[in-house]
């Protein structure tokens, strides 16, 4: 009997140790928590709407999700967030989500954002964000949504952005973005949602778009773009939100070619849409500016 009760006493010391190991193993990493404070300190966390208290657990810490032990959502919608983004942010390396879209954000993106190799949605519309997109974006080989409207970012679409081969929605609209159209868009296989109205891009649009199968969304309006629409549109089966308006096109001939649909939104410079297009059926169509439509906190 003595036996069996020590035995027990062995039993239950492990598996009380056990479980002090467990929950030692799920806190948020000493890494993670820094770069989280320095989040909160460089953006004017004192001054946020729903602040962090810092002397709490990170897990009580408002839009941050954590899943055994680590920071994989990070959710800061509208939440006066002002300054720039640190470093840091690329310590968070278990990150799926991160959302700082409609803040008062500024300065350059950190380049370290670009190893979070888990990252599926970056959202940060409605921030004033300047410089260029980094060269190495290609490397969020995850990503499944990029929106980064309304902000000050200026230079050329990298070309390595069509290495996103998860990508569902791109939205870069209303920034100061220059320069031609990257042929390596034609590679997102998964995209439904292009916008990239409101720039300073320029030259004519890649006939490598019409590869995308998929797309439902696709706006180019109030741009410098030239030369004639491509003839591979007509392969845009999917397509429901068409907007080419405001650019400096050389010919719309070939729009004819995406003749026999129904559009939700159909706008383009071309005069007269009923004798031009006698087969597309303008109905159901309205004629809109789509680049605030996702202004909800997803």
């Amino acid at each position: 009997m003595k036996n069996e009760g020590k035995h027990m006493k062995k039993v239950l010391l492990c598996m009380v140790l056990g479980l002090f190991s467990f929950s030692m193993l799920a806190k948020v990493s000493v890494r993670e928590k820094k770069a989280l404070i320095r989040l909160f300190e460089s953006t004017n966390g004192n001054h946020w709407v729903r602040k962090w208290d810092l002397k709490s657990p990170v897990e009580e810490w408002y839009g941050v999700e954590i899943v055994n032990g680590k920071v994989v959502g990070l959710n800061l919608f509208r939440n006066n967030l002002m300054g720039h983004l640190p470093i840091e942010l690329g310590d968070l390396k278990y990150l799926e989500v991160l959302n700082l879209a409609f803040n008062s954000i500024t300065g350059e993106l950190p380049e370290t954002i670009m190893d979070l190799a888990s990252l599926k949605v970056l959202k940060l519309e409605m921030n004033r964000i300047k410089g260029q997109l980094p060269g190495s974006i290609g490397k969020l080989a995850q990503l499944e949504e990029l929106s980064a409207f309304n902000n000050f970012l200026s230079g050329n679409i990298p070309e390595g952005i069509g290495a996103l081969s998860e990508l569902r929605i791109l939205n870069l609209s209303s920034n100061a973005l220059k320069g031609g159209i990257p042929k390596s868009l034609g590679n997102l296989a998964h995209l439904e949602t292009l916008g990239l109205f409101e720039n300073a891009l320029e030259g004519s649009i890649p006939g490598e778009l019409g590869q995308l199968r998929d797309l439902r969304e696709l706006v180019l309006a109030n741009n410098r773009l030239n030369g004639e629409i491509p003839e591979e549109f007509g392969q845009l089966a999917s397509l429901e939100i068409f907007q080419i308006q405001n650019n400096e096109f050389d010919s719309f001939k070939n729009l004819e070619l995406m003749e026999n649909r129904e559009y939700l939104v159909f706008d383009y410079d071309g005069g007269d849409r009923d004798s031009r297009f006698k087969k597309l059926n303008f109905d159901k169509t309205r004629m809109a500016d789509t680049k605030f439509e996702d202004d909800i906190e997803n």
